[in-house]
């Protein structure tokens, strides 16, 4: 099974881009979307309703802002909102309950210069620990994905010592993502590839993707005793139409 997440910057930008296409070439059982910056009745039926895939979409209240989106080849259980009305507004949440795991996929708040965000992006973070943890200890599986708007090791940008004030690289952020991986969640690129420098985001200024001048933004994560199920994970570097690429997680059976 393969399970692809991915910011696309904009759902009807990156329909413009081949997006359907795209969807028919790729072995995807589940894409989650990030950004799509877009309410339901503002897309066209083909974007809705693409073949073999039921979708579900998640908007922001305030049009041309955020959102979240999943495509699945596999009908989930249930599918809802985190249920805070601080992040639901955003459309920042989805969780998908399937037979042996929950899927969360989330669009993370920007911290925003000088960190006028940051106080909701620690709560939007702790509410988020919150619902994994809630779903371990009940013994449910969780997978984790999206964009977490956080570089958490100098290895995950290109320039760490000139970040260090900006958002994404907060010390506040990077702390949260230690806590997150060291009370048993496993970060699964950075346990395939403890040493791999590569990234996922890469700004359209100054050429940053035609110069590798990125940050690694975007995880799948998982709890500890599902690790064993995780066959491989991949960034995909290779797909163009976002300033993100996807990431691609999957599993063994």
């Amino acid at each position: 099974m393969n399970i692809y997440s991915w910011n696309v910057n904009g759902i009807r930008a990156v329909q413009k881009k081949g997006f359907i296409d795209w969807m028919g070439i790729e072995e995807i059982d589940i894409l989650c979307i990030q950004e799509t910056k877009a309410q339901t009745e503002q897309l066209d039926e083909n974007l809705i309703n693409i073949k073999d895939y039921k979708s579900y979409f998640f908007s922001a209240e305030k049009k041309g802002y955020s959102g979240v989106a999943v495509y699945t080849k596999i009908a989930p259980k249930n599918v809802s909102q985190m249920g805070i009305e601080e992040f639901d507004s955003e459309g920042r949440y989805i969780e998908l309950e399937y037979e042996n795991f929950n899927l969360i996929n989330c669009y993370f708040p920007n911290s925003q210069s000088e960190g006028k965000r940051l106080d909701y992006k620690l709560r939007f973070n702790i509410a988020i620990k919150n619902r994994c943890d809630d779903l371990v200890k009940s013994g449910k599986n969780v997978i984790l994905c999206g964009d977490m708007n956080v570089a958490h090791k100098e290895i995950d940008l290109t320039n760490p010592k000139r970040n260090e004030k900006n958002p994404g690289y907060l010390p506040e952020e990077r702390e949260w993502m230690s806590e997150l991986l060291g009370d048993g969640y496993i970060d699964t690129y950075r346990s395939f590839y403890p040493d791999t420098v590569k990234y996922s985001w890469w700004s359209y200024r100054f050429s940053g993707r035609e110069k590798n001048i990125g940050w690694r933004l975007d995880y799948h994560i998982v709890n500890e005793s599902f690790m064993n199920e995780v066959k491989s994970i991949e960034i995909r570097n290779d797909i163009t139409g976002s300033d993100h690429c996807p990431v691609v997680l999957e599993l063994k059976n």
